[in-house]
């Protein structure tokens, strides 16, 4: 597979290329029938491209890359959660989860990709920030993962143009809106019909809490869901956990969640990680569903899963359907994660941790 020592195809639109393959005097068609290869035949390379001319093919090795960062590791098993690590140039590591709907007669399949390298936003029950933030990713790279996602799913199965994916979520490592501009054009891509051919409404974007480029998303077209990384609902514990609370606390956030749910019409959903004695008191429960209630949102609760040299816990199974339970009393939409990761390491951000320590 070539190296990326030019511009990736992955990175490109339909219209760019039809104007390159133009300049080129190739049929602006053509582009089409390389976007068909891409994006539904799954192809590894410009040669498996075969309905474009030799000389075409030629002209796209010259001009473009089709790199795409192998895969080091996959852990997990058929029908449950699996954990995909990536090997970038240059030898940065990333991750992406598989996640299937965790009910038989679905059959959703969610891919969680990663934005940045590492994380700049120091949320302390988090693994992805541990080792630091290295950089943002680029278009082809957040790209890529959702391709190779797809290519792992054929050499597993030997399906050649059925899609894998139903759903992505932007909630691997990395504050997604950090890197607004290439997770912006990449979701472009993956949404457009002559790309991946994902709804927009297929696609979530989670965010710890930058209010500015919330406000900023509600202004763009496509009507991508928006997830807030809560995990308090008051800024004194918020404040001990997420350190964006410091620059952007409740009352800003929550003001710029108005401002998007205004422009978009949209439901929020809230992620709420349970912490131990922490975030899962009756006080805070009450408050959340307040918040919950005050967005008409829908509340994800997620129980802690353990991150190695964290002191934060799990709690136990009778406070967490307890937190459940009385959020559904109140009220509230709310969905209760079921522990589909711990086993294979899928906190975020613990894969390539442990990775990068055994090296």
């Amino acid at each position: 597979m070539e190296r990326p020592s030019v511009e990736s195809i992955f990175s490109q639109s339909l219209e760019a290329l039809q104007d390159q393959f133009e300049r080129w005097g190739e049929s602006r068609w053509r582009a089409g029938q390389l976007m068909d290869w891409i994006y539904r035949k799954f192809a590894g390379s410009f040669d498996e491209c075969s309905n474009l001319s030799k000389t075409l093919r030629a002209k796209l090795k010259e001009n473009y890359s089709f790199y795409c960062a192998p895969l080091v590791t996959v852990t997990g098993q058929e029908h449950e959660t699996r954990k995909f690590l990536w090997k970038l140039e240059g030898g940065d590591l990333i991750e992406s989860v598989l996640i299937p709907a965790g009910h038989e007669d679905s059959d959703r399949q969610t891919l969680c990709v990663s934005t940045q390298v590492g994380c700049p936003c120091g949320c302390k029950f988090c693994a992805s920030g541990r080792s630091g933030f290295v950089r943002n990713l680029t278009v082809a790279e957040i790209v890529g993962q959702f391709l190779g996602a797809e290519r792992w799913y054929r050499r597993q199965t030997g399906v050649k143009e059925e899609r894998l994916l139903s759903n992505i979520v932007v909630m691997g490592m990395g504050e997604p809106l950090a890197n607004y501009e290439n997770l912006m054009a990449a979701l472009s891509v993956i949404n457009a019909p002559w790309g991946g051919n994902l709804g927009a409404r297929k696609i979530t974007i989670s965010t710890s809490g930058l209010a500015p480029q919330i406000r900023r998303l509600a202004g763009e077209e496509p009507q991508y869901r928006l997830a807030i990384s809560l995990h308090a609902a008051t800024d004194s514990i918020r404040n001990q956990i997420m350190p964006v609370n410091h620059r952007y606390p409740l009352k800003e956030l929550l003001a710029a969640c108005e401002a998007y749910q205004r422009a978009k019409g949209r439901m929020i959903s809230f992620e709420y990680i349970l912490i131990d004695r922490l975030n899962d008191t009756p006080e805070q429960c009450d408050l959340l569903a307040g918040i919950a209630r005050r967005f008409h949102a829908h509340v994800n609760l997620i129980p802690f899963n353990d991150v190695d040299g964290c002191d934060f816990r799990r709690p136990p199974q009778t406070v967490i359907q307890g937190f459940f339970n009385h959020l559904q009393q109140r009220g509230v939409s709310v969905t209760l994660r079921q522990k589909k990761g711990g086993d294979i390491n899928a906190a975020c951000g613990q894969l390539r941790l442990r990775k990068m320590e055994k090296n």
